[in-house]
């Protein structure tokens, strides 16, 4: 989900933390936000199509399967979709299929009968991990042009941006 011009500006402007700006430096932000929307949806809609054409698969099935190699021992839908940013609609759906195509497996929780715990069978985790590994790929490729300590750096400030982000400072 992208953070709409209003929100972003909502944020900034609750934000009487900061110091003061000039006109300059909220351009250069803005022109980095720009580059970075970008950036991402370019990679990601070739993502997006790599992942049809090799695999007949979708961005948020691989984003799904994802998840749950990485927790073996299953997920509760509620928190699968928590940790993916959408709602819990959209997993359900996503699972289902997923189901269907013995990926994945539902099970009930041990004395609760209204949530299930979602996980990887071994034919999916399998998929997965093929998957995974041509993502790795395309993504190694689609970033061939920086460099492993820029890009070590890049993810640095962009842990940092997240972190304070998400703690509000």
């Amino acid at each position: 989900m992208v953070a709409s011009p209003k929100s972003v500006m909502a944020v900034e402007e609750s934000d009487d933390r900061q110091p003061a700006q000039s006109p300059a430096q909220g351009k250069d932000r803005l022109r980095l936000w720009i580059r970075l929307l970008r950036v991402s949806r370019l990679i990601e809609a070739e993502l997006r199509e790599r992942l049809k054409a090799e695999f007949d698969t979708t961005l948020p099935r691989f984003d799904v399967m994802a998840a749950l190699y990485r927790s073996p021992e299953g997920m509760l839908m509620s928190d699968l979709s928590r940790f993916l940013l959408v709602s819990n609609g959209n997993v359900t759906g996503i699972v289902d299929r997923l189901v269907a195509d013995g990926f994945v497996v539902r099970a009930q929780r041990e004395g609760d009968r209204r949530t299930s715990i979602v996980s990887l069978t071994g034919a999916g985790s399998a998929a997965f991990a093929a998957m995974a590994a041509a993502h790795e790929g395309w993504v190694n490729a689609a970033l061939a042009g920086v460099s492993q300590d820029e890009a070590r750096q890049l993810a640095g400030f962009m842990k940092a941006f997240r972190s304070n982000w998400e703690t509000g400072v």
